[in-house]
């Protein structure tokens, strides 16, 4: 199978002199198309950094990241940009929605960013608001939605492109256990039915067992577990 991600021998730090943190000190690590994987470390351990460079959004790093056979830190910004809005869906803990848009209207604004209208992209989102259980929200504004309703839409939107990547930062962070593992459960079946890569960062167990695997983050090195049962 093809690697999407390849991350090798990546150190990043903050500050500067004597205030100098490393966070990453030669992290390494790849995932292949189709794969489902989570990635856990300690609190502070740089798995929310380490995902934030994979994901072309911070670009102050030494090493080498590719994503998708295109290594991010030789790319122009407007080819990044554009590599983002194409192949990668970013999922956050907080759901980054537009308070004065609509459900539907939030799920298709990478759309309208690409210049698809409402139409073309019908069928697609009538898809993705059945399987995210939304499709009787379609017209609600975020504030008249439960936290776990509003990731599903934040993931809807993710996923509307059909990017062969998400990146999911602590998605079920705001959300009690049984939103959470509602969430998790929709996230194993886009992997499952769309064949869509999926990275995310976690620090419950619960949530990582969902994966294929699990790669820990331990004083800014990877390591590689066994396969989840």
């Amino acid at each position: 199978m093809a690697k999407v991600i390849e991350v090798n021998n990546v150190y990043k730090s903050f500050g500067k002199g004597e205030s100098i943190t490393n966070v990453l000190s030669g992290a390494s690590l790849s995932v292949e198309n189709g794969e489902f994987v989570s990635l856990m470390g300690a609190s502070g351990s740089g798995k929310s950094t380490l995902l934030y460079l994979i994901g072309g959004l911070d670009r102050n790093f030494e090493g080498n990241i590719s994503i998708c056979g295109s290594d991010i830190g030789k790319m122009k910004e407007k080819a990044l940009s554009a590599l983002r809005l194409e192949k990668i869906g970013f999922i956050f803990q907080f759901y980054n929605l537009v308070q004065n848009l609509n459900v539907e209207d939030n799920i298709l604004l990478p759309s309208s960013v690409k210049g698809k209208s409402k139409a073309e992209m019908k069928a697609k989102l009538d898809e993705i608001l059945k399987i995210t259980g939304l499709t009787e929200k379609r017209k609600a504004k975020p504030a008249q939605l439960s936290g776990g309703q509003q990731q599903r839409v934040a993931i809807a939107r993710a996923v509307i492109g059909d990017p062969e990547i998400i990146l999911a930062d602590e998605p079920t962070g705001n959300l009690d256990s049984n939103a959470g593992a509602e969430i998790m459960n929709l996230f194993s079946e886009i992997n499952k039915k769309k064949g869509i890569t999926i990275l995310q960062v976690t620090h419950s167990d619960k949530c990582a067992a969902y994966g294929d695997r699990v790669i820990e983050l331990v004083n800014g090195k990877t390591d590689i577990h066994s396969e989840n049962s």
